[in-house]
């Protein structure tokens, strides 16, 4: 069954370590995917999701201006990150998605754990299921390596991000 993503209720996000500190977290607001899923046999299913590079929000417009340069995802350049899952593996509640991550000319694999809620009909009929995923990456691996030395020691940016994806799906007619 195909399912397509209600981006109203969807959000793909993360957070990086800013001077060894804090947390910056940020979201991307263009996305999409193609899904295939059958919620009585999940370990079927395939994705292949596309997320805008240039579409990146921190809430603070120069950041967001240097994320899209050269130095981080080169959006002019490389305009989509695509992940494409390679299996799908479910243990009562517990669900973990693999497959490839490209960013920019690298691609690697990655592993993303969560769970899938559902399936449930909404008030005009429509079948939607919910999916929670979490994940981390070590984002030099994808030529993301522009950084800073701090005079105190450490770096101005971590090298590890977390990825939040929480996504309503709704199938398609």
């Amino acid at each position: 069954m195909a399912f397509n993503i209600d981006k109203a209720h969807s959000e793909v996000g993360f957070g990086v370590k800013h001077m060894m500190i804090s947390t910056v977290r940020g979201k991307f607001t263009r996305f999409d995917a193609d899904v295939q899923l059958d919620p009585a046999h999940v370990e079927a299913a395939t994705v292949t999701a596309r997320v805008e590079a240039g579409s990146i929000d921190t809430g603070e417009e120069k950041r967001d201006g240097h994320l899209r340069s050269a130095d981080f995802f080169d959006a002019e350049k490389y305009p989509t990150l695509t992940f494409t899952s390679t299996s799908v593996k479910r243990s009562g509640e517990d669900l973990e998605v693999a497959g490839n991550l490209k960013i920019k000319d690298q691609e690697h694999p990655v592993t993303l754990k969560g769970e899938l809620t559902g399936p449930s009909k909404d008030p005009w009929g429509n079948v939607r299921v919910g999916l929670s995923l979490t994940g981390e990456l070590e984002r030099e691996k994808w030529g993301l390596g522009w950084n800073q030395a701090l005079e105190a020691g450490g770096v101005l940016v971590g090298k590890k991000v977390k990825i939040s994806i929480e996504a309503e799906l709704v199938q398609s007619a």
